[in-house]
Formats: structure tokens, C-alpha cells, sequence
């Protein structure tokens, strides 16, 4: 058996509520509009979502053994630094996007995701980002209609 966490009961618990008050307001949002999904059909099914996935966690929690009974186990430094090393370059990729655009942001954040903290190879790296973008761009743009940021190359 794990190990019991006060902080994954409170992130269940903090979570259930967010998914209840977005279940909430997506209530007050139109399910159907005339051509389709209206603006209250993601949030609704986001927010179930988020409360199945919250009550499973809740569950998982409540299976585990007794807190005092294994001794917890410290995160390395190199661990914690990859993770905020990982937030970071979202952070970086989201205050680019509109300098360089969709695809330029999420090329750079994947290269840095797979070399820097994956230790990927260079072609592993360069050939994910190129397909992540590519990908996007046929999806989104092509088959969709929908707009990404383009940056100065008109991309």
C-alpha cells in the first residue's frame, strides 16, 4: 500500500468543489445552439470530469494504509528542480506565443521538454516538435477553421 498524503486529500477535496462550481455554471450556459455544441456543452462535461476524476483520487485515498505506518520519502533536488524547470517553459512559451506564435512556442517548448529535461535524442526532439506543429496546424487551422497565433513568418 502508498503512502497517505493530507495534500492529496485536500487536492481531491479543493478539486471536487472546482468541478462542482464549473458543473454549475455551465448550467447557466446554453448546452445547444443552432450549429451544434453551445458554449455550455465543454464546460459541463470538463466539469464532470473533474469531479469523477477528484471523487476516484478521494477513493484511492481512502484505500490507502495509515499514514504512520511508512516512513515518507524525500524528492531529490534534481526532481524539483525538472519540475519547475517544466513550468518555467510553459510559462516562457506562453509569453512568446504572441511574439512568435503557436507554433514557433509549443516547437521551442517541446525541443526544451525532450533534450533539456527528457534527455531525448536531438532527432527524437526535433522530430516530435516538427509533428506536435505540423499536427496542430492540420487540425486546428485546416480541419477546423480554427485560428492559432501566428507569429512573424505567418505561422
Amino acid at each position: 500500500m502508498v503512502r497517505r498524503s493530507k495534500g492529496d486529500l485536500l487536492t481531491g477535496v479543493i478539486l471536487t468543489v472546482f468541478g462542482g462550481w464549473v458543473i454549475h455554471e455551465a448550467l447557466a450556459l446554453p448546452y445547444t445552439s443552432e450549429s451544434g455544441p453551445g458554449p455550455g456543452f465543454f464546460p459541463l462535461w470538463i466539469g464532470i470530469g473533474i469531479v469523477l476524476c477528484s471523487c476516484f483520487m478521494l477513493y484511492a485515498y481512502s484505500l490507502r494504509t495509515n499514514p504512520n505506518s511508512e516512513p515518507r520519502v524525500k524528492n531529490s533536488t534534481v526532481e524539483i528542480m525538472r519540475a519547475l524547470g517544466a513550468w518555467l517553459a510553459f510559462v516562457l512559451a506562453i509569453a512568446v506565443l504572441p511574439l512568435l506564435g503557436f507554433a514557433v512556442s509549443l516547437g521551442l517548448l517541446t525541443l526544451f521538454l525532450l533534450l533539456i529535461l527528457d534527455r531525448r535524442s536531438p532527432w527524437t526532439a526535433v522530430g516530435v516538435a516538427l509533428g506536435l506543429a505540423l499536427g496542430f496546424h492540420l487540425v486546428f487551422p485546416l480541419a477546423l477553421g480554427v485560428s492559432l497565433p501566428a507569429g512573424p513568418w505567418g505561422f
